[in-house]
């Protein structure tokens, strides 16, 4: 579904992100990708995202070449792509209901289909009670949740969360946790991008380690 093909990011000789890095994430899969701040974990999804451009290498969604595709077929790309990340990026002056629908809204989705998906994403979340609660009013996990279920109420392909607990106490991150893993388990392929050891621990699922820009691990963790 996804294939990273020796993929390289050298911003300047003394600052390599990444270093001819290859892997592939098939369909329904959950992988974590870690490392320490630095490792080029967060580069990693601007190149899949096509928000950065690879200095070598190659990245294919499906059988599509992501930096191949023109300025058109690029939306449409990242329509398929639900992002999630540590600061959550909700408009404050939108309720949480509003911050959901938006995004069905600028996809040009009909106001019944928007009002029955926003319902269904927000009760799987469980914030439907807060549904016209603005952003302020919401604690971190809350808003977290609002962010996740604007991500997937398009129905992508994939969720790639960077850093999505980095905000959390440890009670919100597990149930942020528990909540990838229930998309992820109604079909959706999770990308998780995540320096917190305790969660990997918890997952049991697969892992890429990243450090210093280079693969040095891809290894399936038992359930």
């Amino acid at each position: 579904m996804i294939y990273f093909s020796n993929v390289s990011k050298v911003y300047s000789p003394t600052s390599i992100a990444l270093e001819d890095i290859s892997f592939t994430i098939t369909p329904a899969e959950f992988v974590s990708i870690v490392g320490p701040s630095g490792a080029g974990k967060t580069t990693l999804l601007k190149l899949l995202l096509a928000e950065e451009r690879p200095t070598a290498g190659k990245i294919f969604f499906e059988s599509s070449d992501v930096h191949s595709l023109s300025k058109y077929e690029l939306p449409h790309l990242r329509r398929r792509m639900g992002m999630v990340f540590q600061d959550y990026r909700l408009l404050p002056h939108k309720t949480a209901y509003e911050n959901v629908a938006f995004a069905l809204e600028a996809a040009g989705k009909p106001d019944e289909d928007i009002q029955s998906d926003v319902t269904q994403v927000l009760e799987l979340v469980g914030l439907m009670d807060k549904a016209w609660h603005f952003p302020s009013e919401l604690s971190g996990g809350e808003k977290q949740r609002v962010a996740i279920a604007r991500a997937i109420v398009t129905r992508p392909d994939v969720v790639i969360a960077d850093e999505p607990t980095g905000n959390l106490d440890p009670l919100n991150t597990r149930e942020i946790v528990k909540l990838l893993e229930k998309i992820n388990d109604l079909g959706t392929t999770v990308l998780l991008a995540t320096h917190d050891k305790e969660i990997i621990n918890a997952l049991k699922r697969r892992v890429v380690t990243l450090d210093k820009g280079r693969l040095i691990h891809d290894e399936q963790r038992g359930k």
